[in-house]
């Protein structure tokens, strides 16, 4: 079935003339435009550092860049990386790639010339876009990719319109990258019915509707800031509110002045908003009355610290809603929106999604469930494994690593879960090489290669150290040619060569790596020994 500029269904509204949520036929998708002109053509789509932005000049905009892609030769199914700050400038970006039919590569300014380079060098991204204000983090690499710099310039007319693209539902629409287990970050490619599938399963669940206002502090490389914070919101033609980066103060701003409805963050941000407040001395019942505008608070990409929900809610009235998802399958299960949240569970599967819990190394079925069924109450602890539209198409170019992580059309999450008392809770990484630390999740295994370049380590192991502000801290085992080591130096040398989140915040230093007869280092016994 070919869908007409499909992509573009990504944020078209989904409110009808009474102002209800409803759904096309996916037969109709092509007879949707980005907007609906005569309604929402001023309707306020985000406001960020540069003033607001409505869903008319944002199309707009895109459109201009688009037609910049046309001039570049950009075809359908091509690479197209970019690279903005939090704001406007991304999502022209990103509605600019579809509009032509080729393939988002978001990428993160924060990370190091060496990383983007092996994401563009992956991706064969035949075009990388940057804002205008980040062209000089690319400059390194304009040598080797073919890098072109743009602005959000709002073009004079707003009947310019493209040819339109055929596009299946099953044509690539974004890579987004993740670590694994083994080798370097994989490509997770998202196909526009993926994207399609992630978004309107949380749009039924979380009732997004076009009078909410979400505050978005979040990072725009990866499937929490992008689905949940941003295509969701667009698609039921709500108001983004973009912050450029997490800011404890201005999101309080934002709460404590009744400016937003609807929050989501990660474990981390909660713990430093909770640290701002009990710091500042902020008055509690002023706190209670300004958050009882807010209808949705979520906490999600790391697992969240009992003490932490309880602390929420007692300053708050918020009891925070706990989901669960992967990059590979975008959001998978969710406590309700309405009735009993359970803390530290991650509820249960969202519309359209099926999870089931294997036991390890058999074919065994310990529990299964759908949006509305379920197999057992309590169940023995298992891997987690989920099946739906929303599950990823594959790896970019690595079809053995996508096969060995497929059963059947089953994904393995690689998390070993449970059901007890009729919800969901996630146990932790089945491999103890994942670390999900402030809502990323980090591969051991990149960050011991790095570290391993450096000519004062012989010998090193990363682990994940429990951590009840970033869930897992990451934490460096070393052995070292020369005593005169420390973290800071440590730390320091790693500022150039990895991401700010792969950066060890913990150090041991020992003489001899304790490893089995295999060669083996048994890193739960490491963390036990030494943490």
């Amino acid at each position: 079935m070919i869908f007409r500029n499909m992509s573009l269904l990504i944020f078209r509204s989904f409110v009808n003339k009474k102002g209800c949520f409803t759904l096309p036929l996916i037969r109709q998708c092509h007879m949707y435009p980005v907007y609906h002109k005569h309604r929402l053509s001023n309707k306020i789509c985000m406001e960020d550092e540069f003033g607001h932005h409505s869903y008319q000049q944002i199309y707009n905009k895109a459109l201009n860049l688009a037609r910049v892609l046309k001039d570049e030769k950009v075809s359908p199914g091509t690479s197209v990386a970019f690279m903005s700050g939090n704001n406007n400038e991304y999502l022209v970006a990103q509605w600019a790639v579809w509009l032509v039919g080729a393939v988002g590569v978001p990428l993160c300014s924060s990370h190091p010339t060496d990383s983007i380079r092996y994401y563009l060098d992956d991706s064969k991204a035949g075009l990388t876009l940057v804002t205008q204000a980040l062209k000089q983090k690319l400059a390194p690499l304009q040598d080797n990719f073919k890098v072109i710099s743009y602005s959000s310039t709002e073009v004079n007319s707003s009947e310019q319109n493209l040819d339109d693209q055929e596009l299946s539902g099953e044509d690539p629409a974004m890579i987004l990258y993740t670590s694994g287990t083994t080798g370097p970050p994989k490509g997770v490619v998202l196909t526009h019915s993926n994207l399609y599938n992630q978004t309107k399963c949380l749009l039924t669940a979380w009732n997004y509707c076009e009078t909410d206002r979400l505050l978005h502090c979040l990072p725009l490389h990866h499937t929490h800031g992008i689905v949940n914070c941003l295509l969701c919101p667009l698609s039921a033609q709500a108001t983004v509110c973009m912050l450029p980066a997490f800011n404890a103060e201005k999101v309080w701003s934002a709460l404590l002045n009744k400016e937003v409805n609807v929050l989501m963050a990660v474990p981390t941000i909660y713990a430093k908003l909770l640290e701002y407040h009990d710091k500042t001395g902020q008055d509690p019942d002023k706190v209670r009355e300004a958050c009882k505008s807010v209808r949705l608070m979520v906490s999600g990409s790391a697992a969240l610290p009992t003490p932490i929900l309880h602390r929420w809610k007692e300053i708050t009235g918020h009891t925070l809603l706990e989901r669960y998802g992967m990059t590979e399958i975008g959001m998978a299960l969710s406590n309700p929106l309405q009735g009993n949240r359970t803390p530290g569970a991650v509820g249960n599967p969202l519309p359209g999604v099926q999870a089931r819990i294997i036991r390890p190394g058999t074919s065994e079925i310990l529990a299964e469930a759908t949006n509305d069924s379920l197999s057992i109450l309590n169940s023995e602890e298992g891997e987690l494994q989920i099946r739906g539209p929303n599950v990823f198409k594959e790896y970019l170019n690595k079809p053995e690593a996508t096969q060995k992580e497929f059963d059947g059309d089953w994904f393995k999450t690689g998390d070993t879960s449970k059901v007890e008392n009729g919800v969901f809770r996630i146990l932790g990484r089945t491999s103890v090489d994942i670390i999900k630390s402030g809502g990323y999740k980090i591969s051991a295994l990149d960050v011991e290669r790095v570290l391993l370049t450096h000519s004062n380590i012989t010998d090193v192991s990363i682990v994940g150290v429990s951590d009840e502000v970033y869930g897992q801290k990451v934490a460096a085992v070393i052995v070292v040619a020369t005593s005169d080591f420390d973290l800071q130096q440590l730390r320091t040398w790693c500022k150039e060569k990895m991401p700010k989140y792969w950066i060890p915040t913990d150090l041991r230093i020992v003489s001899e790596m304790p490893r089995n007869a295999m060669g083996k280092v048994n890193k739960k016994e490491l963390i036990k020994s030494l943490f």
